[in-house]
Formats: structure tokens, sequence, C-alpha cells
């Protein structure tokens, strides 16, 4: 056998053993924990365990897809859902060019109202975290007036608009929670 040769198998034997290693061990025993009353005796537990991948994900199946039961356990959106239903609700009225429901982010496109010719807004609404929080909202709106030639210039916003936005989303969002609790 040549070296070439020899090296190539070396490699691919290494190779597939790293890839066998890293699935689920069939025969892995219990591991231990601490018990969550605060004692100091250590518990054993075969409650599914946090890792880096998620619950009882390996590398391996994070990586080739070879988790089957992962289908769609952990599919949905990666923001708080009241806020992303009250973001799309107050924004509604816009045309929306954007949304990302894992990343949270909403962008509208120009929007100009019939009643006020000549003015057109725009709005990117970003939701920055998974609870539903004052803070969880963050609201920009841009405003342009028609300039002649059909040409926009930009203009600014009238002070507190951005706020007001954050305020009916959040209120939206608190109103969806409330209907949720009620119908459980």
């Amino acid at each position: 056998m040549n070296r070439i040769a020899f090296l190539t198998l070396c490699f691919s034997l290494t190779g597939i053993l790293a890839l066998a290693g890293c699935g689920k061990v069939a025969s892995e025993a219990s591991y231990p924990t601490r018990p969550k009353t605060g004692g100091d005796e250590i518990v054993y537990s075969n409650e599914k365990r946090d890792t880096i991948f998620g619950k009882e994900k390996t590398l391996g199946s994070k990586l080739f897809g070879s988790d089957k039961e992962d289908s769609g356990s952990n599919s949905g959106i990666g923001v708080n859902s009241f806020l992303w239903r009250a973001s799309l609700d107050t924004v509604s009225f816009m045309p929306v060019q954007t949304a990302d429901p894992f990343g949270g982010v909403i962008l509208t496109d120009w929007y100009e109202n019939p009643q006020s010719p000549g003015e057109r807004f725009k709005m990117n609404v970003y939701i920055l975290d998974r609870q539903l929080r004052s803070d969880g909202v963050r609201v920009s709106v841009f405003k342009q007036v028609a300039s002649g030639n059909n040409s926009w210039r930009d203009v600014a916003i009238p002070e507190g608009l951005e706020q007001n936005v954050e305020n009916t989303i959040l209120t939206r969002a608190r109103d969806l929670r409330v209907q949720q609790s009620a119908a459980r």
C-alpha cells in the first residue's frame, strides 16, 4: 500500500470515528445534578439537560440534521410573540417590505396617506427581547415631503411620534397577553 493511500485511509477513518462520536450514546447513565431545594447532596437525574446546542443536542445532530424528533419542536419566532403580533397589527396599514420573526425586524415601505398628499412615512420596528418588557421594542420613523419634480426630501418627524408608536405596540401586546390568559 503506498503512502498516499495509507494516509487517505487514516484520515477517512479518523473522520468517521469523529462523526460517530458526535451522536448520542444510547447507554448513557444518569448524570449528577444538585437538588432544586438548595441541599448539598447530589441527585442523579434522567431529565433532558441544556447544552450549547439546545436540549440534549449534540454537535453531530445539529450540524447534520440527524435528530428526527426536532423537525418542528423548535420552530417558531425568535422574539416575544405578543410584541411581534402587536407590531404587525400596529403597522398593518402600511405596506410591509420585510418581516423577520427570528431577528425581530419589521421594515415598512413608504406610505402616503391619501388625506395628506405630498407627505409620506416609513417605519422600522425592532423587537429586542423575548420578554414582554417596555424596552423590548424600538421604533424608527422617517418622514419625507414632496419637493416637486417627483422628488422627495427628508424632514424631521414630530417630537414624540416614535415613542407614541412604541406605546401603541406595547399596549396592544399587553391586550393580546390578557386575552390569551383569559382564554385559558
